[in-house]
């Protein structure tokens, strides 16, 4: 199931990024991320009430609250770099340095949660970086 989900997430991603370049043509980009968010914000919350987890929010412990929270900012941050650079950048530069977000992904995987960092993780790490270049260049 993690991988057609995955895979839903990826589909969806290249979605976001073409309809954002289009939509957000002669829009400031920090408001064009305010309206993304919004939708995010009402989506997210939608399916919270829809699966009836809204009583949930009582038992998140003080430690989930704080990385939530980073992780919301750091989320926030991703977003607003993104729409300027997609403003001023051709979508088809700006998706794939993007999408470095995988191999930094690794490595901090490896550094932070101690995860495996593998021969096939190494090698896939230098191909996405070698592609990304070659897409960029």
């Amino acid at each position: 199931m993690w991988f057609w989900l995955a895979l839903g997430s990826a589909v969806f991603a290249a979605l976001t990024s073409i309809l954002a370049k289009v939509g957000i043509e002669g829009v400031g980009s920090n408001l064009a991320t305010a309206i993304r968010t919004m939708v995010v914000v009402i989506m997210a919350w939608g399916m919270v009430f829809l699966t009836h987890q809204q009583g949930d929010i009582r038992s998140i412990s003080q430690k989930n609250w704080i990385f939530l929270i980073l992780s919301g900012l750091a989320t926030g941050a991703s977003w607003l770099c993104y729409y300027k650079a997609l403003q001023v950048g051709e979508a088809s530069k700006v998706v794939p340095i993007d999408k470095l977000s995988v191999v930094i992904t690794l490595v901090l995987a490896f550094i932070f949660l101690h995860e495996e960092f593998t021969v096939k993780s190494a090698i896939g790490c230098i191909l996405i970086g070698a592609g990304t270049l070659l897409v960029v260049l």
